[in-house]
């Protein structure tokens, strides 16, 4: 006799099976581990970077325009749309700077060399 429970497959012995109630026969032919979820592991400060947020900042210039840094910024990044281009390419004007995207590393790379590409001025990443 096979019986399944939860994808588990025992077998019962068919001698057992009239003299012992099959509820029990059947708990007693099963076991279970139970196993608790890991929390992900975020590396420390001073480590390589992986799981902590890196940021991507362009630096003011002389060469770029409003319009110019708006687009780019609309044209890389996810989420941003000309108008929020337009506000960022205000506080790189006003402050020399601007943290225009945060994640992971890998991302951030990304998002940096593209706006590079396309003529931003930009500050080295940061952790």
């Amino acid at each position: 006799m096979e019986r399944r429970f939860f994808g588990i497959v025992t077998l019962v012995d068919r001698a057992k099976s009239n003299s012992v109630p099959e509820r029990e026969r059947y708990a007693s032919s099963v076991s279970a581990t139970l196993v608790s979820p890991t929390k992900p592991k975020h590396a420390s400060s001073g480590g390589s970077g992986l799981g902590e947020l890196w940021r991507v900042i362009v630096l003011n210039d002389n060469h770029n325009t409003f319009d110019g840094v708006a687009r780019a910024l609309a044209a890389v990044l996810p989420g941003i749309g000309f108008d929020v281009g337009m506000n960022l390419a205000t506080e790189i004007d006003r402050t020399g700077q601007a943290i225009v995207w945060s994640g992971h590393r890998e991302l951030a790379e990304l998002y940096w060399s593209q706006l590079e590409t396309r003529g931003l001025t930009m500050a080295p990443l940061e952790a």
